[in-house]
């Protein structure tokens, strides 16, 4: 669909992300902490020839099956919520007590909110819900729902490489791994610039604390034999 700006031209309507800001950061720091700390377990153990190609099939191997886990639960998630909200929206529907509706409604407000909402408007929620001609029997998963899927086991398998590919380019371990550090500090501190222009908290601000994130986990991981 499109719209009409006051020219008369139209415009192609916005697609809202199926991920937003914080689930495409979250997941991608999750993708690079996976494999920051999986590289810094293989190379406490793993010595001799071949060990950078060793190191980098590891970290891929194990963002692989996390991204695979956290796609599938991300669906869970997704299902639950969604027949959470039926469930709630249906029992509004047959309630009869215009006020227990009501109170049902409230009570599936979170705690910061629920001041903040009169029961003049949870009442014309109830009415429009007591009015609808039909809702799902069951809460299902889209297509849309699939494609988010999609991209978290993207991002956390992407979150691989720039960790572990500088041991596929360069010989010397040492200088692949001090190479894979400040690769994963460059793109920690990108997300938290993006993440702080999301929520209002400073881009800067936010990307130096994801990379001071970031120290602490590399400096963790030093103290554990990485």
């Amino acid at each position: 669909m499109s719209t009409l700006t006051p020219a008369g031209h139209a415009e192609p309507e916005q697609r809202t992300p199926i991920l937003n800001t914080v689930d495409r950061v979250c997941e991608l720091c999750f993708g690079l902490f996976m494999a920051l700390t999986f590289v810094g377990a293989v190379k406490a153990v793993t010595a001799g020839v071949d060990e950078g190609y060793k190191m980098f099939f590891a970290a891929l191997g194990c963002n692989l099956a996390w991204g695979l886990a956290d796609a599938v639960m991300y669906l869970v998630r997704t299902l639950a919520d969604r027949g959470q909200r039926l469930k709630l929206a249906q029992t509004v529907k047959r309630e009869q007590d215009q006020a227990a509706a009501v109170r049902a409604l409230r009570d599936a407000l979170p705690e910061k909110l629920e001041p903040l909402v009169e029961d003049a408007d949870l009442e014309r929620i109830r009415a429009r819900l007591a009015t609808a001609a039909t809702l799902p029997p069951r809460a299902n998963l889209g297509r849309d729902d699939f494609v988010g899927a999609l991209g978290i086991f993207l991002l956390v398998v992407l979150g691989t490489f720039p960790v572990a590919l500088p041991f596929l380019v360069i010989k010397d371990v040492t200088t692949a791994l001090i190479a894979s550090r400040v690769l994963t500090l460059a793109i920690l501190f990108v997300a938290g610039c993006a993440l702080g222009r999301y929520t209002g908290a400073g881009a800067m601000k936010a990307g130096f604390a994801m990379i001071a994130l970031g120290v602490l986990l590399t400096m963790a991981i030093i103290a554990l034999g990485g």
